[in-house]
């Protein structure tokens, strides 16, 4: 019930709700509303359940990160580094992302800002050429095409295309969550280059198809 409040934005009810549980509510429930916080720029709440998710979840370096991108969605650059202070003092570093897709029955690794792959060129071009369409057609992109700057799930998918068949299924396994801006990049390539899009992240599975997610855009 608390998940069906947070999607459509009442936000404050989805809290009333977790608050008067005749159970502790554990670090998924509190994650999912960490999660509608950012897609409806609630930073409030947004606190409160990331405090939550901190005593639960110490060593869980993708709960002080989300926090983070909700700070800086907002521009609040001094929450953004008060966030960073804390993980430095419980001595946690943000994970390197890192993806895989299997392509003609060969598993290729894609880590963010190593271009060790042998086609790496290709790929940065590719996700040049993908960001050229999205900035024309008006999908907002905040990710750079630089090696450095690319998520690895982005680069993942970049070499499925130029690797596949047009028409032929994508699927990609990262070691974090999904971000924003790369979730939107999916919905995207998903409608521009004809293809299905499977991306399993550290907490679901997306299938995105026709420009559209089976999140429904609650991620």
């Amino acid at each position: 019930m608390h998940v069906w409040l947070g999607q459509a934005g009442k936000l404050d009810e989805a809290f009333d709700l977790i608050s008067d549980m005749p159970f502790k509510p554990d670090g998924c429930i509190w994650g999912s509303l960490l999660g509608s916080c950012q897609v409806h720029n609630n930073v409030d709440l947004a606190e409160v359940a990331a405090e939550k998710l901190f005593h639960m979840e110490p060593d869980n370096a993708g709960n002080y990160v989300l926090l983070s991108n909700i700070y800086a969605s907002k521009k609040m650059w001094d929450g953004v580094n008060r966030v960073r202070e804390m993980m430095m003092d419980v001595g946690l570093k943000k994970e390197k992302g890192c993806s895989w897709i299997e392509i003609k029955n060969i598993v290729h690794m894609l880590l963010a800002g190593d271009d060790s792959h042998p086609m790496m060129t290709a790929i940065i071009e590719k996700v040049k050429q993908l960001n050229i369409e999205m900035g024309r057609l008006g999908v907002e992109e905040q990710e750079k095409d630089d090696i450095p700057s690319v998520h690895s799930e982005k680069l993942a998918v970049a070499l499925g295309l130029i690797s596949t068949s047009p028409g032929t299924s994508l699927r990609v396994i990262k070691n974090l969550r999904i971000c924003g801006d790369c979730h939107e990049a999916m919905k995207f390539i998903s409608s521009f280059e004809g293809r299905e899009i499977s991306v399993r992240d550290t907490n679901r599975f997306y299938h995105f198809r026709d420009g559209n997610c089976s999140c429904r855009d609650y991620w």
